[in-house]
């Protein structure tokens, strides 16, 4: 039996390809662990997707509610999604993707910090203020990879 319940609304369901294209486009999204005393745990997130590897990237400081929970619980999910205004009318139309999956910590600082690169270039095209924070911060920094398990996506129409 798969562990991941299909999407109940067939219809809305998005395909794969698109799916994977709103995890390119969209740079923040919602990563959810399993928190303190059971309960869920939300972080807003900004992310970049890996085209070659499929996994998705976080960077994160290395203490925190967040890191321990991770460290307890490799288990997470991660949500984005776009909300458009549809044409004509008052209510928007939603697109969101989740993301089921396991984490691990990036250990090696290079590949830390060539990651943290890419996701910087999704936001400025400054490469010296990118190399400074990278100089400042990249000791300092923790790096999460997401292997995906399973995706889905659907398409809502908010009426």
């Amino acid at each position: 039996m798969n562990e991941f319940r299909p999407l109940v609304r067939k219809k809305q369901e998005l395909d794969r390809d698109t799916c994977i294209a709103l995890l390119k486009s969209e740079k923040r999204g919602v990563l959810s662990v399993i928190g303190d005393n059971g309960y869920p745990y939300g972080i807003p997130h900004n992310h970049w997707y890996n085209e070659e590897d499929g996994k998705i990237y976080f960077h994160s400081g290395r203490s925190g509610h967040k890191i321990d929970a991770l460290k307890a619980d490799q288990k997470v999910s991660y949500c984005v999604y776009e909300g458009k205004p549809t044409e004509g009318e008052w209510y928007l139309t939603f697109r969101s993707v989740i993301v089921f999956g396991t984490v691990e910590f990036i250990e090696d600082t290079e590949t830390i910090y060539d990651i943290s690169r890419k996701l910087s270039y999704q936001f400025t095209n400054d490469s010296a203020y990118i190399e400074e924070e990278i100089r400042k911060s990249g000791p300092g920094t923790a790096m999460i990879a997401l292997t995906p398990e399973h995706i889905s996506g659907k398409l809502v129409r908010e009426r």
